[in-house]
């Protein structure tokens, strides 16, 4: 009769792979944990900011607001502005290795992310700009449609086709 003893897996073996496996898991849980822990930011407004106190240190943060007419001085690819909101400013350090996009400019809506320095600047390390000008209607179009009181017909091509 042929000897299948060896064939048949001992204790130690199941032992073995189970420890492997349970390490296996506690370490990609541990970096799964870690990695939702640091993307994680908060929204907030400029007079929560400001209300925080010590609380806002050290956190992610993220707040958004209108971008100050002349505040914008760019320093390589970093730039020092002001965010409005509400009649509230708060003062941005925007350091990076790319320059703010094209659409930052006067009066454009930004958000930044960051953190919130015990020095009361808000430095942020990444800006959305969306210029608020783009998306509204030419200012000679809206008084041509209010001055005539003109609609178009459906069905019918109206003035200002794109």
């Amino acid at each position: 009769m042929p000897d299948y003893s060896h064939t048949v897996p001992s204790a130690g073996r199941y032992l073995r792979f189970g420890v492997a496996i349970v390490v296996l898991v506690a370490a990609l849980s541990y970096l799964a944990f870690t990695g939702i822990q640091e993307s994680k930011s908060y929204y907030v407004t400029i007079k929560e900011l400001q209300g925080m106190g010590d609380q806002a240190h050290g956190r992610r943060l993220r707040v958004a607001g209108s971008v100050v007419p002349g505040s914008i001085h760019r320093q390589g690819t970093g730039a020092d502005f002001q965010l409005d909101e509400e009649g509230r400013k708060l003062q941005i350090a925007y350091r990076a290795s790319e320059p703010p996009p094209d659409t930052f400019k006067d009066n454009a809506q930004a958000l930044v992310e960051g953190s919130y320095g015990a020095d009361g600047v808000f430095h942020a390390k990444q800006i959305q700009a969306k210029c608020a000008s783009k998306y509204a209607p030419a200012a000679n179009q809206t008084n041509q449609t209010a001055a005539t009181g003109a609609q178009s017909k459906p069905g019918t091509p109206s003035q200002n086709s794109n």
